[in-house]
């Protein structure tokens, strides 16, 4: 995990703290890289209540209640399974925020419509979830680093905000 990273997380905690929020959260593609982000940070469970990680659709569907119209529609690497997740995240750890992150990493398993490095973040409280789309460029590490800080960036801006 690169120092920015860790740096974002830790930038994420402060602005929850000085919000009095909680966050939770569910990741796929990251596979924990942003709760171990946020768990790295000293006093982080004041702000921080858990992430599930989610790799198979049928954790995503059990755990968070992913439909599975959605996995079978969309698919699990879309804008509406990341809502999902995040609204599955809410519902399992009652925090005030939440994120989800599902996507490509790769090397294989991208098509010409969803490409690798095709991300998808969702972020937000219940009832005002917004879903953020990216192409990360670079092999599968690079990938999920620049999900997990666009991620963290994300959540700061939003917490800010509110």
């Amino acid at each position: 995990m690169s120092a920015e990273v860790r740096e974002a997380a830790a930038a994420l905690l402060d602005e929850l703290r000085r919000a009095g929020l909680t966050l939770c959260g569910a990741e796929s593609c990251t596979g924990g890289l942003v709760a171990a982000a946020l768990s790295s940070v000293p006093g982080a469970s004041e702000a921080f209540a858990g992430v599930a990680v989610t790799y198979a659709n049928d954790a995503k569907e059990r755990l968070l209640g992913v439909p599975a119209s959605i996995l079978a529609g969309p698919g699990p690497v879309s804008e509406a399974c990341a809502l999902a997740m995040a609204e599955g995240a809410l519902k399992a750890f009652g925090a005030d925020l939440a994120f989800a992150v599902t996507g490509l990493a790769g090397p294989g398993g991208g098509t010409d419509e969803l490409p690798v490095g095709s991300v998808f973040i969702a972020y937000g409280r219940a009832g005002d979830l917004f879903c953020a789309s990216y192409r990360f460029a670079g092999d599968r590490d690079a990938v999920r680093e620049r999900a997990a800080l666009s991620a963290l960036e994300l959540l700061r801006a939003y917490a800010a905000a509110r």
